[in-house]
């Protein structure tokens, strides 16, 4: 059958979900009593479509896809876990990500929340001297059926949390390696675009690994930003953060190629990449950034990298990083961190910990309203301070060889 050309399927890969990732979520639902029909409707994907092996959909129709299936099923984890996950669980994970201080808390957070949502899986989050990685868990066999199902939910996961930690932090986070505890699906290739170019299977344990460096990226969403994110998720950030060759990552990775004070101007940027400055504006919006936030963020890596592996003063590094004056550099890292530079450079070469002492005591997010506005109509508060308490004292972060810090709470609360 020849590859169809029309506004809801696609030939082209970049920007696009395969076919393939469609089947396995209706055949998900169909295994829970739902006909295929209803839902690619509902997701304007033609039927015919699932016969194509080539064809692939848009980000937002298979966001709409999944809606439909977690609307049907009243699970927004499609019936992959024994407990179910009820509609709404995502928006509450989202409303309490805007209580974290930085990437590191936003994902011991997201760990404990779905620790609390599902009974088969559980989420670590171990971090070392160079990388920090999600683990996924099984803590339950799975038969020659639940083997398929545990495809689907691994996926699932890692798109979820990866996406919207990337949201919460304004920025996509490469993922050095991705490994898996299965064998390689037939749509494997499909793992190097959505996952990461290294990803691995037949694994022990599924993990994705990325840079500790990130951990220290605070959160840059709130509010008033959640609101669209949440009307247009997931199909907003399953492949947004995922392309490397999005104009938004070229333009990072130009900045990164040379030194800060050999940056180009913006109207020098657009002519280096031969297009119109108002086009290039343009598309930097469309994907949700601009020119100065990806020159802050590539400028606020290149700080804390000097930071903690350089024993440059502070001058030498504003320097370096094009700042006139020390008390420039000063400024913007407290902005960019929420953190004194004096603070930070105090930490040293072992910094690779929290920012704070008692950043360990900020574990969930429901710890936060204690120093951070409590987010109205969020639940996390009713689960009780006093549980935080015990829950610290009964089960600490686990240490292991090499260093590694591991979450293990069940509880997560």
């Amino acid at each position: 059958m020849g590859t169809q050309k029309n506004e809801t399927v696609q030939d082209h890969t970049a920007g696009t979900v395969s076919i393939a990732f469609v089947r396995e979520v209706i055949a998900s639902a169909a295994r829970r009593g739902q006909p295929a029909a209803p839902l690619l409707a509902a997701a304007q994907i033609p039927s015919k479509a699932l016969e194509n092996d080539a064809a692939r959909v848009s980000p937002g129709q298979f966001g709409a896809l999944w809606l439909a299936v977690g609307r049907a099923l009243d699970d927004e984890f499609f019936g992959l876990d024994s407990r179910r996950v009820k509609v709404g669980s995502f928006a509450l994970i989202a409303r309490s990500g805007l209580q974290a201080r930085n990437l590191r808390e936003v994902l011991v957070g997201i760990s404990r929340f779905f620790r609390i949502l599902l009974d088969d899986i559980r989420i670590d989050f171990e971090t070392g001297a160079e990388s920090a990685e999600l683990r996924l868990v099984d803590l339950l066999p799975r038969g020659p059926a639940g083997e398929i199902d545990r495809v689907l939910a691994h996926e699932t996961l890692l798109t979820l949390i990866h996406g919207l930690a990337c949201w919460l932090i304004a920025r996509r986070i490469p993922v050095r390696r991705a490994l898996f505890a299965y064998p390689r699906p037939p749509w494997g290739e499909e793992y190097k675009a959505v996952y990461s170019s290294d990803s691995q299977f037949d694994a022990p344990v599924t993990r994705m690994i990325f840079d500790a460096l990130l951990l220290e990226t605070p959160v840059a969403q709130t509010e008033r930003t959640l609101g669209d994110f949440l009307r247009g998720a997931p199909g907003n950030f399953i492949l947004k953060y995922k392309n490397e060759n999005s104009l938004s990552s070229r333009v990072r990775r130009h900045l990164r190629s040379r030194p800060p004070s050999d940056w180009p101007s913006f109207e020098v940027l657009a002519d280096e990449f031969h297009i119109g400055a108002t086009t290039l504006r343009r598309r930097l919006e469309r994907e949700g950034t601009s020119f100065s936030a990806i020159r802050d963020a590539v400028r606020r890596d290149l700080a804390i990298s000097h930071l903690q592996r350089s024993d440059a003063s502070i001058a030498d590094i504003a320097l370096t990083l094009g700042f006139a004056e020390p008390s420039a550099f000063h400024r913007a890292f407290k902005q960019w961190t929420g953190v004194r530079l004096s603070r930070r450079r105090k930490a040293g070469q072992g910094a690779r910990a929290d920012l704070s002492e008692d950043a360990a005591s900020h574990c969930s997010f429901s710890t936060y309203r204690q120093t951070r506005p409590r987010i109205p109509g969020s639940d996390l508060a009713r689960h009780g301070q006093s549980k935080v308490a015990a829950t610290r004292q009964a089960d600490p972060v686990d240490r292991v060889p090499g260093g590694r810090r591991v979450d293990r709470h069940r509880s997560g609360f």
